[in-house]
C-alpha cells in the first residue's frame, strides 16, 4: 500500500513487499519496547494495534531505504 502512495522511493513489488515485513516486525516491537504497542493479544483491538503499527513501521521503513537509494543513484 505504502509503495503505490509513494511511487517515487517504490522498490518494486518484492522490495517492497520484504521491507514491509521487516518494517512491521521492527515497528510492532519498538511500539511494544516504549510500552505504546498492544500485548499481541487476540482480541480485536490486539490485532487491529499489531496491524497498524506494522503497517506505519514498514512504509517508514520503506520511504527511508526508497530515499536513500534515489540519493546514491544520482
Amino acid at each position: 500500500m505504502a509503495g503505490s502512495l509513494l511511487k517515487n522511493v517504490s522498490l518494486g513489488k518484492v522490495g517492497n513487499s520484504i521491507l514491509g515485513i521487516l518494517g512491521g516486525g521492527l515497528g510492532g516491537y519498538l511500539l511494544n519496547y516504549l510500552g505504546i504497542g498492544t500485548s499481541g493479544g487476540m482480541d480485536l483491538s490486539g490485532i487491529l494495534g499489531s496491524i497498524a503499527g506494522g503497517g506505519v513501521g514498514g512504509g517508514v521503513l520503506m520511504a527511508i531505504i526508497g530515499l536513500i537509494k534515489n540519493a546514491i543513484s544520482k
